[in-house]
């Protein structure tokens, strides 16, 4: 006698990203010699968790260019400018996931296309998580992950520079980005 078993269904949730939970960070050389770390302070998105197999989750975020933090006004301003990020023509840094990849058992691979300052390339996150589900305590499940990339920041457009006297660049090249985000299930 055979038995005959009926596949078993997987359910796909949809999560928000809790913008007051969510950083995104970069940093990036200064003077060739520190680094300089910066946030955005508006971040948004949701994301598609797939719980019987992760590799088929997907999410979206985007982040509000004209929240650019680093703590230092004229600084801000300029990262704001044609010069750089161009807010005015450009108001929202966006991700999309195209592929996710489990490398162990809490780390992903996620790539997608991120898009900042009107240019959209391939890149590859390197993801710890996501937790374990958990309720707060007004009864809203959440989880949390945390994300990196490399990228070059001449790839999306932003070529501003200065030469130093001493022959170095006032700007880095490389910027890592770093995101940690709270989700909310809903």
């Amino acid at each position: 006698m055979s038995t005959v078993t009926a596949p078993q269904a997987t359910a796909t949730a949809t999560w928000s990203i809790d913008p007051v939970h969510s950083t995104a960070q970069f940093k990036v050389k200064h003077m060739m010699i520190s680094n300089v770390k910066g946030e955005f302070t508006a971040i948004t998105g949701k994301l598609e968790l797939n719980d019987g197999d992760i590799t088929k989750s997907r999410i979206e975020a985007s982040i509000d260019a004209a929240t650019i933090n680093t703590r230092e006004p004229q600084r801000d301003a300029h990262l704001k400018s044609a010069d750089f990020l161009d807010v005015e023509k450009f108001a929202s840094l966006t991700f999309k996931s195209t592929r996710v990849s489990k490398v162990t058992v809490d780390e992903l691979a996620v790539e997608g296309d991120l898009s900042i300052h009107g240019v959209t390339r391939n890149v590859v996150f390197q993801v710890e998580g996501p937790s374990a589900p958990i309720k707060d305590p007004w009864g809203n499940t959440r989880l949390g992950i945390s994300a990196t990339t490399r990228i070059n920041r001449k790839d999306f457009g932003l070529v501003w520079n200065s030469t130093l006297e001493t022959g170095g660049i006032l700007v880095g090249d490389e910027v890592t980005i770093t995101v940690d985000v709270e989700f909310v299930k809903g």
